[in-house]
């Protein structure tokens, strides 16, 4: 595998929303994604400009972690909030302790397959252990069974944690977490 697995710099925001949209037009983007191809795409430049100062190389509360390919083309994407105990997550649950939030997963599907996803995963968990988190978790609608068997397979197992969504009275997703060893 000749991919490059590193932190994204604040001053690649326009490749960082480029990929954000091929993702999001991604056919199970409605069931991984909480926003729309349209309301991204209608986004402003400043929007992806401060999410990239946000979560560069260096940022202390998110890092976006990129595998970019022999030719420099970016080919997947994860982004790992830090959440502190004591506040409250986005959803209006309470964060008891330190933790990660495994947010925006993405491999282009021509490269699914091949190792990616878990060399992604592998630089996440390094990068929330050193920042002395106790576990890392991320949030899967529980309808996408490949992503939820992805997970699984990478050592997320479901906490019960059931997180229903705004306006969709009959949809769910569950919280899944990694410990720390």
């Amino acid at each position: 595998m000749n991919y490059k697995i590193r932190s994204i710099r604040a001053d690649e925001w326009a490749a960082a929303k480029e990929l954000r949209l091929v993702a999001l037009q991604d056919p199970v983007a409605h069931l991984a994604f909480m926003e729309t191809y349209e309301a991204a795409k209608a986004q402003p430049d400043s929007f992806y400009q401060e999410r990239a100062v946000g979560a560069a190389e260096g940022a202390e509360k998110a890092q976006q972690i990129i595998a970019e390919g022999p030719d420099g083309e970016w080919v997947g994407t994860l982004t790992v909030l830090l959440e502190e105990a004591g506040t409250v997550d986005w959803a209006g649950f309470a964060v008891e302790r330190k933790q990660g939030h495994i947010v925006g997963v993405f491999v282009r599907p021509e490269v699914r397959g091949i190792g990616l996803t878990e060399v992604l995963f592998d630089a996440a968990l390094e990068w929330s252990w050193g920042r002395g988190v106790e576990r890392v978790r991320l949030i899967v609608h529980e309808d996408n069974e490949r992503a939820r068997r992805f997970y699984g397979k990478v050592g997320f197992v479901p906490t019960g944690v059931v997180v229903p969504l705004p306006g969709k009275a009959d949809e769910r997703e569950l919280e899944m977490a990694f410990e720390r060893p």
